[in-house]
């Protein structure tokens, strides 16, 4: 008769085989969306501890690269709220008039890479909101949700971030 304790693997090292084939994914698509390696890197990093945190719990959910950029996407949603809480600790934001038409008919190509750099110009909330919509293609409803915003202020909320990405993209074509 053995008084052996049983010990069960962590679950955690199902995460440590995923590691090698996620990492790509979730940098990449990190990098894609921040523009910034150094910021890319502390959230993927951050998006691991989280993935680590919630496989210990019960009803894990099932492992996947997939499930990672999710965490991902939820990391870099989190950055963007807590740096708009940091500037507006800062300063007082100046109020932007709310544009009064919904549909944009703004309807030019542009280029992908000015694009970016012109996105990480823009504040906090609109770089997220624009990023959610067009990059991630998510619907506005889903935006809402990542940026914790009813569906009403999240539609205005693109409507001053769009306009705000036109005057700095076509500012700078001068």
């Amino acid at each position: 008769m053995s008084t052996t304790p049983r010990v069960r693997p962590d679950p955690a090292f199902g995460l440590l085989e995923l590691y090698d084939k996620a990492l790509p994914h979730v940098y990449g698509y990190l990098l894609a969306r921040c523009g910034q390696r150094q910021l890319a890197e502390d959230l993927t990093a951050e998006t691991f501890l989280a993935a680590v945190d919630a496989v210990r719990k019960p009803g894990a959910p099932t492992l996947s690269v997939a499930w990672l950029i999710g965490v991902a996407r939820h990391k870099l949603a989190d950055h963007w709220r807590r740096t708009e809480r940091e500037r507006r600790g800062l300063r007082v934001l100046e109020s932007e008039p709310a544009g009064d038409d919904l549909w944009d008919p703004w309807d030019v190509e542009i280029d992908a890479i000015r694009a970016r750099d012109v996105l990480t110009t823009l504040a906090p909330p609109h770089r997220a909101a624009l990023t959610l919509r067009y990059v991630d293609g998510l619907p506005v409803r889903e935006v809402a949700d990542h940026l914790d915003r009813t569906l009403h202020a999240t539609e205005a909320l693109l409507v001053r971030a769009r306009n705000a990405f036109r005057r700095a993209y076509s500012g700078e074509e001068g």
